[in-house]
């Protein structure tokens, strides 16, 4: 099966270090490229405040990452940012063509 175009688009506690955020965008990077996928850029936008509060919090760290994979690897991906305590919120869409 093709690799297809996803965009990984997830908030991070504001009160998380640079380093720390950045360790958990290496860490969703690796996982994309252990199972076989490519990473065209990920990147961390900066602090803002949220639209509403989620869950206590007011703002937090935007990151986004585009990459290139199989199927399986968004919904691994889904899977492990759901049950991470640093993730607020978290999107992923499949890019057309």
């Amino acid at each position: 099966m093709p690799n297809r175009k996803y965009e990984a688009f997830y908030i991070v506690k504001a009160d998380l270090t640079d380093a720390d955020v950045q360790k958990i965008a290496d860490k969703f990077k690796s996982i994309v490229e252990d199972q076989g996928g490519t990473v065209e850029k990920a990147g961390k936008w900066d602090k803002r405040k949220l639209a509403y509060e989620i869950n206590g919090h007011k703002e937090g760290n935007y990151i986004l990452m585009n990459f290139e994979a199989g199927a399986k690897v968004p919904a691994e991906l889904n899977r492990l940012m759901r049950i991470s305590d640093d993730v607020i919120r978290h999107r992923i869409f499949k890019l057309e063509d």
